[in-house]
Order: structure tokens, then C-alpha cells, then sequence
């Protein structure tokens, strides 16, 4: 069953056409990843699924709702969140406070209190910076920060956007193991990110996107022997 399903979605940016006529999906219980190089449009398509720029045709369903036109912060309430690229902590506010933010869909302080501590059972570092302002922490605590911002409003598709970028081989595989883990938990995981190896490595499917259209698809083991991904993205 189809938890979002999008339909010939465009996007432009003036008159420039960034996003060309997409359909793909998102099943419950999956990850789903979307591939591509710099500039293929990857970003573009999340924040016109989370309602931050308009699409100017096409269909965007979640969970039998059309959210096309949507509201941001509705979506949100809806269960879809999103993990920005480059992170977008609050920098002047303490790891605490960011986390706090997170959880403005709940009104449950108890359980707000319980999910912050097992955001720092999930995330130690975190619980040892707790009281430590945002802008201070290392990019890759940082990185860590948004994914548990983003877990405190019990997302049911929770939205990457380069959650590897700019961090160290060690911190990307501690990254990607956290990913998975999540998804064992039972939320749904639409994956953007430009390290195509570990992406399709952990995806149950997968879209290759190439200058705003998707010019490939299958599962993410399909994609990964494919040798016209290993040669495009693999570097083999």
C-alpha cells in the first residue's frame, strides 16, 4: 500500500523547469531512496512534498490525503517530517532547546520528557552535550541533532536530505546504521542522498533522478549491480 504517492509532479523555478513530470511512491514499512547527482533535483522534490515551494502541476497523495497545496506545518501533523540538507539546527539554542522544538505537534510533557531521553539513548553524544548551544557541535553532532529533532514528533515518514554530507567515512556508517535502526522501529524512510552506494545498500527501492526526471527504477539491489549505476555512481 502506497503511503505517498506522487503523480507527474513539476516544479519550476521561474521559468526555468527544475522538476520534470515525476511519479514514483512510497510504501508503508519501506526505504525508499533517490539518487542522483548534484543538481538533479533531489532536494527540489522533497520541499515541494513538504509544502516549502509550490508545484505547479502533478499530484502529491499521503496516506489517501491530497497535501498538494498544503500547508507545511499540517503536513507535519500528518506524520510527515523532514531532515534538511545541511542540517539547520537552531545555532543559538542549546541541544536541549532543539529538541524541544521538535516535539511542538506533542502536548504530552511527560511524553515529551521520555522521548527526549530516548533521543539520547539513541544518540549518547547528544545526552552528553545536552545543555552545549547547537552552533558549537561538530558537524557530524549536528547531523545527529536534526535526525532526533526531527524522531520527536514520532514522524511516520520521516524525509532525509544528505545525511551523509560532509561527514567523515566512520560518522556516514554510524549515520546509516542509526537509519536503519529507526526503520526497524516502524517508520517509513524516504531517503535522498548523493553517496548512492550506501543508499541503495539499505534501500528496498530505489530512483535514479537526471536533470529533474527519473530515467531509472527498481530495488535498491537491482540499482546497485545495475552496471550503468556502478559506472554513473559507483565509480565502476
Amino acid at each position: 500500500m502506497a503511503m505517498l504517492e506522487v503523480k507527474n509532479l513539476s516544479v519550476f523555478y521561474g521559468v526555468i523547469q527544475a522538476i520534470k513530470d515525476i511519479s514514483f511512491e512510497v510504501n508503508e514499512g519501506e526505504i525508499v531512496t533517490l539518487i542522483g547527482a548534484n543538481g538533479a533535483g533531489k532536494t527540489t522534490t522533497l520541499h515541494a512534498l513538504m509544502g516549502l515551494i509550490p508545484a505547479q502541476s502533478g499530484t502529491i497523495t499521503y496516506q489517501d490525503k491530497n497535501i498538494l497545496k498544503m500547508p507545511s506545518h499540517k503536513i507535519v501533523h500528518l506524520g510527515m517530517t523532514q531532515v534538511p540538507e545541511g542540517r539547520h539546527v537552531f545555532q543559538e539554542l542549546t541541544v536541549y532547546e532543539n529538541l524541544l522544538m521538535g516535539a511542538y505537534t506533542q502536548t504530552d510533557k511527560s511524553q515529551i520528557k521520555k522521548d527526549i531521553e530516548e533521543i539520547y539513548t539513541r544518540f549518547p553524544r547528544l545526552g552528553e552535550r545536552k545543555n552545549q548551544i547547537a552552533g558549537t557541535l561538530s558537524g557530524g553532532e549536528q547531523q545527529m541533532l536534526a535526525m532526533g529533532r526531527a524522531m520527536m514528533c514520532h514522524p511516520k515518514l520521516l524525509m532525509l536530505d544528505e545525511p551523509s554530507m560532509g561527514l567523515s567515512p566512520l560518522l556516514v556508517n554510524q549515520v546509516f546504521d542509526i537509519i536503519k535502526e529507526y526503520h526497524k522501529s516502524g517508520t517509513t524512510i524516504l531517503l535522498v542522498e548523493q553517496n548512492a552506494e550506501m543508499a541503495l545498500n539499505i534501500a528496498d527501492r530505489a530512483y535514479v533522478l537526471e536533470s529533474g526526471k527519473i530515467t531509472i527504477s527498481g530495488t535498491g539491489k537491482e540499482l546497485a549491480q545495475s552496471p550503468e549505476i556502478k559506472k554513473a555512481y559507483l565509480g565502476g
